[in-house]
């Protein structure tokens, strides 16, 4: 590639699971006498929007267009996470408030750069508000060069099969990042994006590279995907089409943190192809993004200006 294409113009749906991703960093010293654990003391805490929410701020720091639906709480970290999304330019946030419900909130506890515990905060959406977020999907759907389902199991997409149907009938990629081992829902998608242990959980262990393309064909066959993409952290990525397979080769970088870098990659691809390029070519990059985001502490974005240095191209 001589260039990245024009991102501006990308018009990308984003549908899913969002949360609000809390950090408490801080020094361990010492144990707690209580039991043996480190006493973290906190010394500061930052907010992140993740999930779904993530891929959204993906999209926007690579120059694309995102519009967001999904569910929060009618709480405080709600609130929160719909002003933190309201600090990114070209990203409309289009979140139903859920009284019967809290928002999700993943809080995690860091010290030196390491994680020492995860909490999570979470419980699903009722079916009505699901039912409203369902008919603003319609009335997005007309707007979007590319949808991106972001399935991240928290009930956020009961109506995943009706979208992805409505979707491909009005000629619109549909990319899915999936969860859990039925993949049945994500039948008739264009792209699916598992990470290396999503795709063993239901396409079982595999003990040579033939073997692995051989599963993945079969399942890509079997969803009726144009394209199936499994990403497979320091093995890089596989790309699977109708009589095509693609390997590329992750580069070799530190790595500090590799939460989030599937919103990355799936972010990547829908501006790539909102933007007229072949999935080849939105593979590329999005495994370049990938290697940026994993150097970064937390949901992270990679924006474009990063790419173009990353890659040495022209803007």
């Amino acid at each position: 590639m001589k260039g990245l294409p024009d991102f501006s113009a990308a018009r990308v749906l984003i549908v899913g699971d969002v949360m609000l991703d809390r950090y408490w960093f801080g020094d361990v010293h010492r144990i707690s006498p209580e039991a043996p654990v480190p006493v973290l003391k906190v010394s500061h805490i930052e907010e992140r929007p993740g999930g779904a929410a993530n891929v959204a701020r993906n999209v926007a720091a690579l120059g694309g267009y995102a519009t967001l639906l999904s569910v929060v709480g009618d709480d405080e970290a709600g609130v929160c996470l719909k002003n933190l999304l309201s600090q990114h330019e070209n990203l409309t946030a289009l979140l139903h408030r859920d009284n019967s419900i809290s928002t999700i909130i993943k809080l995690r506890a860091v010290a030196r750069n390491q994680q020492l515990l995860r909490i999570d905060f979470e419980a699903p959406p009722s079916h009505e508000v699901l039912n409203v977020a369902l008919e603003d999907f319609h009335h997005q759907l007309p707007l979007a060069d590319v949808v991106i389902l972001s399935d991240y199991g928290k009930g956020g997409l009961t109506h995943i099969a009706e979208m992805i149907k409505l979707a491909r009938k009005a000629g619109i990629p549909v990319l899915v990042d999936p969860k859990g081992d039925d993949y049945a829902r994500y039948c008739g998608a264009t792209l699916l994006t598992p990470n290396r242990s999503e795709f063993l959980e239901v396409a079982g262990n595999w003990k040579s590279a033939e073997e692995l393309d051989s599963k993945a064909e079969k399942l890509r066959k079997e969803l009726q995907l144009e394209a199936l993409l499994i990403t497979r952290s320091e093995d890089g990525m596989s790309l699977y089409r109708a009589n095509e397979v693609r390997h590329e080769a992750t580069l070799a970088r530190e790595v500090f943190d590799v939460s989030g870098a599937g919103d990355t990659v799936i972010a990547t691809l829908a501006v790539m192809l909102a933007s007229g390029a072949d999935f080849s070519d939105a593979m590329h990059i999005a495994n370049r993004a990938a290697g940026i985001v994993v150097g970064k502490l937390g949901t992270a974005v990679v924006s474009r200006e990063e790419l173009v240095q990353d890659m040495g191209l022209s803007a």
